[in-house]
């Protein structure tokens, strides 16, 4: 048995062809791919990760963190839309990897997708419960959520309230799973709906505060290299070119849901021409907001507002509206509504992704038979939902949000090296199969992409590669203690 057998590219397009009770209902066109991806891209990364790029590395220069962030992912996404078009199937990067790298890698690359969307879901999940808290106060003028029922064992209030489990978080992930179980078109539906509403929010929120930035809050525009202690003790590269590149690391989280998108294939009507049109369409769609979001925020107010736990954190960006735009509370009551609402829609395609993950790496063999079986009626990988909410549901319940954002950033970028990769491994291997796109500049453009990605990783510093490596080890004892043995391909070369 040999640990980089490839799944063949015939195999993948069959698969990709099937029907019958036990496949996946095609429902989704080229602008459903768009919201799909809206829907994952703006939310904690652009209304949590963006004030703690701002306070923790960057300030100003938060903007040019976010465009080298785009760039990486616009290298990441032409390959991806590249392998989309062309292996129109569920499973994302674990599948184009599967037939370019091997079973090993495979098994890496689906692994490190379990850390993707499901630590982002739970990331979410903890800021939408921050944010929830903000509702009933502001918009409700009720009393908050206890600090210890919306906040991790590992979190400690201002006033020494220990946190003990993340309620809200919990409750939102699980009623969002039992959604995707009704139905990706139900769930297309509702992430439609949201995705029109935090859209014009954001819209809002530059054209409006555009004319309350104060000149000051930009000087100097990139700060003096030097490092930055937080209230717990954590330190961080801030200004200069590290500060730069860790931003780009921390707000890469807000990049994510693009990728998302590629686990629809199988779901979606004409996957050769609306898989690439759904990637980059959202990613451009997205980056343009978010360079225009952060100069406004960070114009707001200064770094140490930002780096004040009593004005910023989570609900940071209504803070800054309320302190630097007088006369505009009704908008950031609005925002709180919208944000929820948002933050809703980016767990809901995380949960999607991660349950067509597993749905793929199930059919293959390497996880139990269950989480490839549909549900009779609605057509949906239910069992494997149900898994996933349990996962996700531990995370977002007792880990800190700052912790799993950065696991979920480190664990992306690794898997954009790997599809990049894959692209120019394909185009060596497979240089007559049908492209409906074709990346550009190849292998410049995929190289640029895995050089991009990789010093983002280095800006997220040692003690997240640490957590990377942790992660993979737990993976690697999964692998050879269960997937090898069961593989459906290494069962055929036997």
């Amino acid at each position: 048995m040999s640990l980089f057998q490839k799944k063949s590219i015939d195999i993948l397009l069959k698969e990709a062809g099937e029907s019958g009770d036990n496949t996946l209902k095609r429902t989704l066109g080229g602008w459903g791919l768009i919201a799909l991806g809206i829907g994952a891209i703006i939310g904690a990364g652009l209304f949590v990760r963006t004030a703690a790029a701002i306070a923790q590395n960057a300030g100003p220069s938060v903007t040019i963190g976010f465009l080298v962030a785009a760039l990486g992912c616009t290298f990441a996404g032409l390959c991806y839309a590249e392998l989309s078009s062309s292996i129109p199937i569920s499973g994302s990067a674990y599948t184009y990897t599967y037939a370019t790298m091997g079973e090993l890698l495979a098994w890496i690359i689906g692994w490190d997708l379990v850390l993707e969307y499901a630590v982002g879901a739970a990331t979410v999940g903890i800021a939408w419960s921050e944010y929830l808290n903000n509702l009933l106060v502001e918009v409700f003028h009720l009393s908050p959520i206890p600090y210890q029922w919306c906040h991790s064992p590992f979190q400690t209030s201002v006033d020494g309230v220990n946190g003990i489990i993340n309620l809200p978080a919990l409750g939102i992930v699980v009623l969002l799973s039992l959604l995707l179980i009704k139905g990706i078109k139900e769930s297309a539906t509702v992430n439609n709906f949201i995705v029109i509403l935090k859209v014009a929010i954001v819209i809002l929120i530059i054209a409006l505060g555009w004319n309350f930035i104060n000149p000051a809050n930009h000087t100097p525009y990139i700060p003096e290299a030097t490092k930055y202690t937080d209230h717990h003790g954590t330190t961080y590269n801030f200004g200069g070119i590290m500060g730069i590149l860790g931003a780009a690391g921390t707000v890469f989280f807000a990049f994510i849901g693009f990728d998302a998108v590629s686990t629809a294939a199988q779901e979606t009507k004409n996957p050769k021409k609306n898989m690439p049109f759904g990637i980059l369409g959202s990613l451009i769609i997205c980056t343009l907001l978010y360079v225009l979001f952060s100069h406004v925020l960070s114009g707001l107010a200064p770094v140490e507002f930002f780096r004040d736990p009593s004005k910023g954190g989570e609900a940071s960006v209504v803070a800054a509206i309320k302190e630097a735009m007088p006369g505009y509370g009704w908008l950031s009551k609005s925002i709180t509504v919208a944000i929820l609402a948002g933050f809703s829609s980016v767990i809901l395609v995380m949960l999607l992704g991660q349950s067509r993950v597993f749905y793929s790496m199930s059919k293959d063999g390497l996880l139990p038979k269950s989480f490839s079986e549909v549900h009779p009626k609605y057509k949906t990988p239910y069992k494997g939902n149900l898994v996933i909410l349990v996962l996700v549901a531990l995370f977002a319940a007792f880990v800190p949000g700052d912790v799993v954002g950065h696991m979920t950033s480190i664990g992306t970028l690794f898997a954009f090296m790997l599809v990049c990769a894959a692209v120019i491994i394909l185009r060596k291997k497979e240089p007559n199969m049908q492209r409906q796109f074709k990346t550009p500049f190849v292998p410049l453009i995929p190289i640029l992409g895995i050089i991009s990605c990789g010093a983002m990783i280095f800006g997220l510093g040692w003690e997240n590669w640490a957590r990377l490596i942790g992660w993979l080890a737990l993976g690697f004892i999964i692998y050879f203690g269960y997937s090898r043995k069961h593989s459906k391909l290494n069962k055929k070369s036997q």
